[in-house]
């Protein structure tokens, strides 16, 4: 049986955010089809059950493919780009360091970063100026993920630094080179009389001096150190060099890019999403802030209180399925595989859009609407699992995002400080919100909200909306 084929114009994928001209194809030729660029091909998925094969029933016949191509500059062989025994050996290195007592002392790293980043909304409020919150969440989330990496404070919410633009221009490289539909940048000695590559050489120079430093500071400190450590309060990076796992100076550098650049910029587009659903809905932002009040009131925030934050979760949640963070997966066909009724030749690039996955009508009820409500109450973070691969705000499989727990915390910490404090609408004079494709995504023109001191009001009437169960009682997310 032949897959169903789809020819698309290069120009059009350029002018919009790729994923939306996915959807409209995905809508016409269904869950699987090829779709081919003059002599390139590719295979667009876009099925649960298919998803679920690539990413976990038959994850060892596909790499990553052209992503670790396009990341290989900044990331190297990182947890997200590297393949095959590198990524194992990776992944059982790093996802230690993720244990319970570091992401629970990462709650006070969490909320000193965010009540420093509250002090910009305050100003923001003091002059009566309105705040573009996309550039504020990615600072934020910078600042919290320099302390979980490295225990190094960029304080990016308060000022400029050298290392703070550095990061930015090589983020920005790979998303442009994400799109380039040819990698002129590998011709030789480019970054000689480019400008653009010139400055991402300079960008990787800084941040590479940086990492070195740092490195070089925490073994000094380890070594001064060794028998009096407490592997809660321990950063990644004193976690990994504690374990005195031998590594090439390469690979270390290699987690510490990967970590940084993924581990900040997901969260920020999340934040971003949900700030601006949320502006339409001030009955929701209600029902949010009494919960809140009634969680959390004045105390300390905690890892349980943060987690029982219901609502606030399930409003993540929303956000994650009509943003997903990144929009598509890439993978490889590593040999001839059947995916599907179709097999799919060795050598096959597959994009894996969770963007058509997440507004699937034949998944989802009214699919492009906001509704925190279609997800059941007090049931945690919905998964990969508990929605049989219909939903991926994390991924899925063996390569699953090892920091989902860590980011869940960070954005719950986030959303119920900010409303803890503050109201807040679009501001009058903002320019429209539309999408761009980036490795998240972004908006075209920023986020601009006006914030201001919380208003006391009476109990919310958040209203919600059934959700309609399917037949089969399966999975109460979908139809």
């Amino acid at each position: 049986m032949s897959m169903p084929e789809a020819s698309g114009s290069l120009k059009e994928m350029m002018d919009r955010p790729f994923f939306e001209p996915l959807y409209e194809l995905y809508r016409t030729y269904g869950g699987i089809f090829k779709l081919s660029f003059g002599p390139q091909t590719f295979v667009v998925v876009s099925d649960p059950r298919m998803m679920r094969q690539i990413l976990a029933t038959s994850a060892d016949k596909f790499s990553k493919g052209i992503l670790s191509d396009i990341l290989e500059f900044v990331m190297g062989n990182g947890l997200i780009p590297a393949n095959g025994d590198i990524w194992l050996e990776r992944r059982r290195a790093i996802v230690p360091s993720m244990h319970k007592a570091f992401l629970e002392n990462m709650i006070q790293t969490f909320a000193a970063c965010t009540d420093r980043g509250l002090t910009v909304i305050a100003d923001s409020v003091a002059q009566k100026k309105s705040l573009e919150v996309e550039g504020f969440f990615s600072r934020l989330a910078l600042d919290i993920i320099g302390h979980a990496v490295f225990d190094f404070d960029f304080d990016a919410t308060t000022h400029n630094d050298p290392v703070i633009k550095a990061v930015y221009t090589v983020l920005r490289e790979a998303e442009y080179r994400s799109l380039a539909p040819i990698p002129w940048w590998k011709i030789p000695s480019v970054d000689m009389f480019v400008p653009q590559q010139r400055r991402v050489r300079d960008a990787l120079m800084v941040i590479n001096q940086t990492l070195d430093r740092l490195v070089q500071s925490v073994q000094d400190m380890l070594n001064d150190e060794q028998d009096n450590l407490d592997t809660s309060k321990l950063s990644i990076l004193h976690f990994l060099l504690a374990s005195r796992e031998v590594v090439s100076a390469q690979q270390l550098r290699d987690d510490l890019m990967t970590l940084l650049i993924a581990g900040h910029e997901t969260t920020a587009a999340v934040l971003t999403w949900t700030f601006y659903e949320l502006s339409k809905r001030p009955d929701i932002v209600a029902a949010m802030q009494e919960e809140i009040d009634r969680v959390i009131g004045e105390e300390p925030v905690t890892s349980s209180s943060l987690l029982q934050l219901d609502l606030c979760t399930r409003v993540i949640a929303e956000s994650m399925r009509l943003y997903p963070q990144p929009p598509v997966l890439i993978r490889r066909a590593l040999e001839s595989v059947r995916v599907g009724e179709y097999v799919v030749p060795e050598g096959t690039d597959i994009f894996l859009s969770v963007w058509n996955l997440h507004r699937s009508p034949s998944l989802w009820k009214n699919p492009l609407l906001f509704d925190p409500d279609r997800f059941p109450k007090n049931s945690g973070m919905p998964s990969e699992i508990s929605t049989d691969f219909g939903y991926l705000p994390f991924g899925g499989g063996r390569r699953k995002c090892i920091g989902a727990q860590f980011a869940l915390l960070e954005s719950l910490n986030i959303v119920s400080s900010i409303l803890r404090k503050y109201d807040f609408t679009m501001a009058s004079d903002a320019p429209d919100v539309e999408l761009t494709t980036g490795a998240t995504i972004h908006s075209t023109n920023g986020l601009h909200l006006q914030f201001t001191e919380r208003a006391q009001r009476p109990p919310s009437q958040h209203p919600e909306i059934p959700i309609e169960m399917p037949k089969t009682g399966k999975c109460p997310y979908h139809r």
